[in-house]
């Protein structure tokens, strides 16, 4: 009986859990509909689909399909919220009950309407420019009001803190040195730099960083760091764009133009883009010596024609999968003529005529491979990137009243490429921790032809006494230079309330050869090179954060240097006739070792930084500047390395809005440093004197450069906008020379028009008191003062128009960093 009774209630517990698992399992239920575009009456993909209960906790979610539809299951029982988000649109909400006889859900189509005011924060540009100090970087937002500065990257770069551009040579420095890289869209480009910023259009520029201490992430070539370039990118969804013209002119035209296209469908984004620049421009100084009384008079001018092509695809395979593609294609020509005068006391005037073409072509392949794992933030990338690079130069040389050389033509034939390939894993291994790992191939290989039907004094003569030297024809040369780096690093991140840090090493093997085959009548000789060496970069950062408004930040890196290709290349580069400059194919890399430290206070109206740095380098490259030994009145430029040297400095910038109609950007920046080099000096009078006066001399500069910027923004009405932008550099010594102060004052406007603002006219005219000149004096190898001049007082007129219907964003691409584009749209 017992067992019988105890059978009974066994059945029964089994009977009641089976009914109530069934019971449990029908209070959950599920939701499904359709999200439709109100006004283009299409379903909306990828749409954000989101459960809560009553009190507005978030029970599960989802995103729509390809066709708009989505079905959200596992839904308890009871009272909830639909919530439907996206990008560009209003919220759309409603509230359900899951209940008996109500399991299943069909809210049927759901009509989202545009969201004009959230639709002008994501597709507007910012009216005024930011700038904001990150742990690694300092970012500066490009806003409207900086685009009128000028059509081109090139002259934006001179309103950023601590940036200067030689408007002549186009050379950048960042914290008064030139030894940085410049990077568009986390990338290095095949294009040479003064060229490469030039083409940029400023409008297609959305930030500009200013990477001083670059984690181990990073490639750690530049002393000073990288400037990272980010250009818009556009995702929206339907075919959209903006059409740029513009003029500038002082005393030559220059056109520039652009087009951006935009189609974005379901999985698949496709944009292109062209641009272009065309113009001449004129630059002109001179030279005096003061020990013989002679002057340089320099008469320069060039005629450029840029064209950039840019076309590729985003594929959104699945949540998880994206692969993208793009072709950069860089077509220039530029043509270059020009004169030397030399006049001498008591002796006719002579003269050097020159006249250059260069054609180049560069061609870049990049594409990416994005996988999301299911953790989220856990991703893996894999990017592989292919540049080629050619570039031809016939340069004719033409003289009147100079014995030597006679006229002749150089030929010089360039050809290199480069090959990267990089691997990333990011793994967020808690909510405060992350780890990321990667490894980098970086192949890089140039070629450079060289023959001239010039003269030169046979090597195999008697170098000292050159009137009875023989002259043979110039040698042609053959130079093969091969660089291979592998690399691997890993960083180590962790916040904990108000503190913050991030550690990191980057190990690289690199292997450099190079080749420099000279060909004459004489035979064959060959300079071979080789360099490999192995290298450990470490990296760390620290963060203090007290209180929103007030940040502290300390940072330490060690970087390379690695000789640029000009600066190996022992073909001349250029030549004058009283000065030539050539490469040094020994020359090693210099190591940087840095600290830095600093401050952000964010204001009610705006923010402040500061900060200090300072910099010890290791066998710095530098300038040599020798005397010719077979003509004591030429001299000789090129590069040798050096011993230590240390350099630090302080910034301060400031964004900030003191009225409602009144904006403004100012930095100041300081640094000292100091230089050594080697020159040659004569110990006799520049007439008596013979080669055996020449004399060798390391010298040292110990230098204080400051520099101002104040940039003004003023709203005068909703569509017109005036700008006001003054910059001062100080006195900066050099080598070679001492170049003095700088100054310039810059005005412009910005007028909005048409519907939604859609067409944007800007009128910007530069160094309006024509003070901006290159004044210098030296004495080094002989005493001389000098100056040179450009176009700077110009004026420039521009029109922008965006079309299209985009009315939201898609899916992005993901970025090797959180603050690095990946390079879909826009240029390069």
């Amino acid at each position: 009986m017992n067992k019988i009774t105890l059978l009974c209630v066994l059945m029964l517990s089994m009977i009641t859990h089976t009914f109530a698992s069934e019971e449990a399992k029908a209070r959950e239920g599920s939701i499904s509909g359709r999200v439709i575009d109100a006004s283009l009456n299409q379903p909306l993909p990828y749409v954000n689909v989101l459960i809560t209960d009553t009190e507005g906790n978030t029970i599960t979610g989802g995103i729509t399909n390809d066709d708009g539809t989505f079905t959200i299951e596992n839904i308890p029982e009871g009272k909830a919220t639909l919530s439907i988000q996206y990008i560009g649109f209003k919220t759309s909400t409603r509230s359900i009950t899951i209940a008996k006889g109500n399991y299943k859900v069909n809210v049927g189509d759901v009509f989202l309407e545009e969201d004009v005011e959230s639709l002008e924060e994501v597709t507007v540009v910012a009216e005024v420019t930011t700038i904001q100090q990150k742990v690694d970087r300092k970012v500066i937002t490009i806003g409207k009001d900086l685009t009128t500065s000028g059509p081109t990257a090139s002259d934006i770069m001179n309103n950023l803190p601590s940036v200067n551009v030689d408007q002549q040579t186009g050379n950048i420095s960042l914290r008064g040195n030139e030894n940085v890289r410049v990077m568009v869209d986390g990338k290095l480009s095949n294009v040479p730099i003064a060229q490469l910023l030039r083409q940029i259009p400023s409008n297609s520029i959305k930030q500009i960083e200013l990477i001083t201490n670059p984690s181990a992430k990073y490639n750690p070539e530049g002393m000073s760091g990288i400037i990272n370039i980010i250009l818009h990118k556009n995702t929206t969804i339907g075919f959209n764009g903006n059409v740029n013209f513009g003029l500038t002119k002082e005393i030559f035209a220059k056109f520039n133009s652009s087009i951006d296209m935009n189609y974005r469908n379901g999985k698949f984004n496709f944009y292109g883009n062209y641009g272009n620049n065309i113009g001449k421009y004129a630059n002109f100084g001179f030279i005096e010596r003061l020990d013989d009384q002679s002057e340089q008079a320099f008469d320069f001018g060039n005629n450029n024609k840029s064209h950039l092509y840019k076309i590729g695809v985003d594929f959104y395979m699945n949540d998880n999968n994206t692969i993208s593609f793009f072709t950069n294609q860089n077509v220039f020509d530029g043509k270059g003529d020009g004169s030397t005068a030399i006049q001498f006391v008591n002796q006719p005037l002579q003269l050097q005529n020159f006249f250059n073409n260069i054609d180049n072509n560069v061609a870049q392949y990049n594409g990416i491979y994005n996988h999301k794992f299911k953790k989220e933030g856990e991703t893996l990338d894999l990017e592989v990137d292919y540049s080629v690079f050619n570039q031809d130069e016939v340069a004719n040389f033409s003289f009147v009243n100079i014995p030597f050389p006679p006229n002749y033509i150089d030929n010089v034939d360039t050809n290199r490429d480069q090959t990267v390939i990089n691997l990333d894993y990011t793994n967020p291994l808690n909510e405060n921790t992350k780890l990321e790992v990667g490894g980098e191939i970086r192949l890089f290989e140039t070629n450079i032809d060289y023959n001239s039907s010039g003269l030169s004094v046979n090597p195999l003569q008697d170098m000292i006494d050159n009137n009875g030297d023989e002259f043979i024809p110039t040698p042609s040369t053959d130079f093969t230079y091969k660089r291979d780096i592998y690399s691997l690093y890993a960083t180590y991140g962790k916040t904990f309330e108000k503190w913050s840090y991030q550690v990191g090493a980057r190990v690289e093997s690199v292997t450099e050869d190079a080749s420099a085959l000279s060909f004459s009548v004489n035979g064959l000789e060959d300079t071979p090179f080789e360099n490999d060496y192995f290298q450990v970069y470490p990296s760390a950062f620290v963060t203090y954060s007290p209180s929103e408004k007030n940040s502290y930040q300390m940072s330490v890196s060690r970087r390379v240097d690695r000789p640029g290709l000009q600066q190996v290349n022992p073909i001349r580069e250029w030549s004058t006739p009283l000065v030539s400059s050539f490469g040094n194919t020994n020359l090693q890399p210099q190591f940087t070792n840095s600290v830095e430290f600093n401050y952000t206070r964010k204001l009610e109206n705006g923010t402040i930084t500061a900060g200090v740095f300072y910099r010890l380098v290791e066998d710095e490259i530098n300038r040599a500047v020798y005397i010719d030994p077979l003509d004591l009145n030429k001299s000789i430029l090129t590069f040798d390395n050096f011993d230590n040297t240390t350099a630090f400095g302080l910034e301060l910038s400031s964004n900030y809005r003191p009225t409602k109609w009144w904006s403004l950007n100012t930095s100041f920046d300081l640094f000292a440093r100091q230089q050594k080099g080697i020159a040659d000096v004569l110990t006799q009078p520049i007439g008596t004197a013979t080669a055996d006066d020449i004399e060798q001399t390391t010298i040292k500069v110990d230098n204080i450069v400051y520099n101002f910027r104040l940039f003004n923004n003023f709203k005068v009405t909703k569509k017109l906008n005036l700008s006001l932008f003054t910059m001062y550099r100080g006195e900066e010594k050099g080598l070679q020379f001492t170049r003095k102060p700088m100054f310039m004052v810059n005005t412009g406007l910005r007028y909005s028009f048409m519907t939604d603002n859609r067409a944007t006219f800007s009128f910007n005219y530069s160094d309006i008191f024509n003070t901006m000149k290159f004044e210098f004096e030296g004495d080094r190898p002989y005493p001389q003062v000098g100056e040179f001049n450009w176009e700077s007082n110009t004026w420039n007129v521009s029109i922008a128009y965006r079309f299209g219907g985009g009315k939201y964003r898609a899916l992005r691409r993901k970025n090797r960093d959180d603050n690095e584009a990946s390079g879909s749209g826009g240029f390069m």
